[in-house]
């Protein structure tokens, strides 16, 4: 009786160390996906909405963040409709079979930079999925955070793009997406 005792204990602390970690959804309307590449050497830059997903974070607590964000592919947006109907094609990021970009978290750590964290985690585009890592910060905002950070990546990894010789192979994406 008393081992039950000890494991209902045991059960209940960890409940609320787990329920202590805040859990937060994108808010799209607030949050920014924003990529850059080169084209023909001119630097073309896009976003992507449509953010979904789920945040558990607690600055205390880090360690046990977790991070599963979606985009819709087929949001992307560089303020030129014939380019993006283009990019929504099959060689880019295929919409009508990948509906999402999705990254999820595997570690989160703590950054040498003062209130800043680390990353770790895979990006999932095209079905293909790599590891990416970077910093991040986490600002509170009205009862939730912004999240912001960025990263490299190279577009043929995840097959985007095919084989051009115009588009540079290095993207750059920033991320600041606010959560509640």
């Amino acid at each position: 009786m008393k081992k039950i005792r000890i494991l209902v204990i045991a059960g209940l602390v960890c409940s609320n160390l787990v329920n202590a970690q805040g859990t937060y959804t994108p808010v799209d309307a607030e949050s920014k996906v924003h990529f850059v590449i080169k084209n023909f050497s001119i630097k073309t830059d896009g976003d992507f909405t449509g953010l979904k997903g789920t945040i558990r974070f607690d600055p205390a607590g880090y360690a046990n963040a977790y991070f599963d964000i979606t985009a819709d592919a087929g949001t992307i947006d560089t303020d030129n409709s014939s380019r993006d109907n283009h990019l929504r094609e099959a060689e880019y990021f295929d919409v009508e079979k990948y509906k999402t970009l999705r990254f999820t978290s595997t570690k989160v750590v703590l950054s040498s930079v003062a209130g800043r964290y680390y990353m770790f985690g895979n990006l999932t585009i095209k079905g293909v999925t790599k590891p990416v890592e970077f910093g991040f910060g986490a600002t509170p905002k009205n009862g939730g955070y912004v999240f912001d950070g960025g990263f490299k990546i190279n577009r043929r990894d995840f097959g985007v793009g095919g084989s051009s010789i115009s588009m540079s192979d290095n993207v750059n994406v920033t991320l600041s997406v606010f959560a509640k």
